[in-house]
């Protein structure tokens, strides 16, 4: 890495990094804002009599319109920030970090102003300003994932680490809500959101890129603006290093393994996504995701409904969930590491059994697919016991399972598919995941309506999906084997 460059480096990685923890994956908290948007009386009328003559001594009722529209909305916030990543990766392939990012802030900025001049009579700008919000974070999340181009050697570390942060940034939400009790108004707090859209902006033109940070990463890389540079410089700077790059990859692929490398390196992006890899990735991320969604989308009814409509106890459990998810940017990247270490093990193995480096590659996926399965399973079966203390230990099982789970995927997709397909893979995935995701506000629904407020069958049930989740690292571990049995 040249020195010079080091400083600007470290800066887009920790700008980054923030970015990514204060602004990424808002809408994930969900739980602490809908404790708000309550308390602000927002559907309030959808309710069959006036809420506060309808609650006990210790909070609020439950109303089952209000907990529908509430739960409505973050169905289609979390499907948005699935279904349309097709397309913004598109954008981000084609047009350009630059141009995906200016999205970005204006979705951001957009979605953010909706929710401040919202009030309880216009509630409706809600359904505009959440989708927005949620593509506006996942592009800010895509275009970071490059980072860890510039950090070679820990690329999967930062890869799960911004996953992490995205996760985290669900805890912005717990902020509001707190300042919130102390006589903030929602509105406020997100004038004060919106203003950050300078400095989305100002990090954009400075310690981005205009177009893509290139693995491997050519020694005189450089990006965004500087007053030193002529742009005659610029020109020839991006000629250098686009040489540079072709002789890096070269040297990566030696004539030895240019054969088995060759094939890899030029699947086409349609039979990547018509493999049983990807299939099987598609599966494993959906059934997960969906236990993940459902449960943050109805975590405020569940727990109204374990504490029995005490208020106090509601916010105490609120808080305490939205605390665990500050923890995800450190728990992801121990997956990161895992999977770097693991890496570099095989891809030694690999060298000796003369193996292909990219099959290498996608083995040392393996121990994390399993571990993140049988995370998010213990995380299930705790969310399905009706204990309240219990839910204490399904935070923590939800955050890690969570954090691994994103860090996971974003790690896989650019082990195990062309680099050049990064970005539609990726939202293809996430499109395709989202439209499983929707199923959230069906099964809301049926356990409101013919279940009464039981989900104890809608429960057991998504265990024995969640149990698919093992079949896709098994896949993976396969090919490693079938090729150990050829040698």
């Amino acid at each position: 890495m040249a020195q010079s460059q080091l400083p600007r480096r470290v800066a887009t990685l920790v700008t980054g990094l923030l970015e990514c923890v204060a602004f990424s994956g808002l809408v994930f908290g969900w739980t602490s804002l809908v404790f708000v948007l309550k308390s602000d009386h927002y559907f309030e009328d959808l309710c069959d009599q006036p809420v506060n003559l309808t609650s006990n001594a210790t909070g609020l009722a439950e109303c089952n319109a209000q907990d529908s529209k509430f739960s409505l909305i973050f169905t289609l916030a979390s499907f948005s920030n699935n279904f349309v990543t097709f397309g913004t990766g598109y954008i981000f392939d084609r047009l350009g970090t630059t141009v995906a990012r200016l999205i970005a802030i204006s979705l951001y900025c957009g979605a953010t102003l909706l929710v401040a001049i919202s009030s309880p009579g216009t509630g409706l700008l809600l359904f505009a300003a959440f989708p927005m919000l949620a593509v506006g974070g996942i592009l800010f999340l895509l275009t970071n994932l490059q980072v860890g181009n510039l950090f070679g050697k820990h690329r999967s570390t930062i890869i799960t680490m911004y996953n992490g942060a995205f996760d985290s940034s669900s805890a912005i939400f717990l902020i509001i809500k707190l300042l919130y009790e102390r006589g903030l108004k929602l509105q406020v707090s997100f004038f004060i959101l919106c203003a950050f859209s300078i400095w989305h902006l100002i990090r954009t033109f400075f310690l981005m890129p205009k177009g893509h940070i290139p693995f491997p990463l050519p020694s005189n890389y450089t990006y965004g603006l500087s007053c030193s540079r002529r742009p005659e410089e610029f020109q020839e700077t991006k000629d250098e290093v686009s040489k540079e790059e072709v002789e890096l990859k070269q040297e990566a692929n030696p004539p030895s393994q240019k054969a088995k490398t060759d094939q890899s390196d030029s699947r086409s992006f349609r039979s990547c996504v018509l493999s049983w890899r990807f299939f099987w990735h598609l599966i494993w991320l959906s059934v997960m995701q969906l236990w993940h969604y459902l449960f943050i989308g109805t975590l405020n009814p569940m727990l109204n409904q374990l504490a029995q409509g005490d208020q106090n106890l509601v916010s105490s459990y609120t808080n305490a969930f939205a605390i665990t998810q500050l923890f995800g940017v450190f728990c992801a990247p121990w997956n990161g590491l895992f999977l770097d270490r693991l890496k570099k093990k095989y891809q030694q193995e690999a060298r000796k059994k003369g193996f292909p480096e990219s099959m290498a590659d996608l083995h040392s996926t393996f121990p994390s697919l399993t571990v993140t399965s049988l995370l998010c399973l213990g995380f299930s079966i705790c969310a399905s016991i009706p204990i309240l203390h219990l839910q204490y230990l399904t935070f923590i099982l939800q955050v890690i399972s969570r954090s691994f789970l994103y860090g996971g995927n974003a790690a896989f997709i650019t082990l195990a598919f062309p680099a050049e397909h990064f970005g539609k893979i990726f939202g293809t995935v996430m499109m395709l995941s989202g439209v499983i995701s929707f199923l959230q506000f069906p099964i809301f629904i049926l356990i409101k309506g013919p279940f009464q407020g039981n989900p104890i069958y809608v429960n057991v049930m998504l265990i024995l999906v969640t149990l698919l989740s093992l079949i896709h690292p098994f896949l993976v571990s396969r090919v490693w084997r079938r090729q150990e049995k050829q040698v």
